[in-house]
């Protein structure tokens, strides 16, 4: 059993063939590959840069309401 999936792992790394065609074909679906991982780095740094955007923005309109329920409460009842 070890010995099969040791060699599984092997043939997956080793191009199958020399033909210049197949590992052009690898390097290709690497780059490709790489390129997938670069803009999900990106994407997920948008992402987070946008949540706490968002987060401070409703931090802010919630300070004013607040502040704003403070002032009218203040001046209806005198507290």
């Amino acid at each position: 059993m070890a010995g099969s999936r040791g060699e599984a792992a092997r043939r997956e790394d080793e191009p199958l063939s020399l033909d210049p065609g197949v590992i052009e074909q690898a390097y290709v679906r690497e780059r490709k590959r790489r390129a997938r991982k670069s803009a999900r780095e990106v994407s997920v740094r948008v992402s987070n840069a946008r949540f706490w955007v968002m987060l401070a923005v409703l931090s802010f309109f919630t300070v004013c309401f607040t502040l704003l329920a403070w002032n009218v409460v203040h001046e209806t009842f005198g507290i």
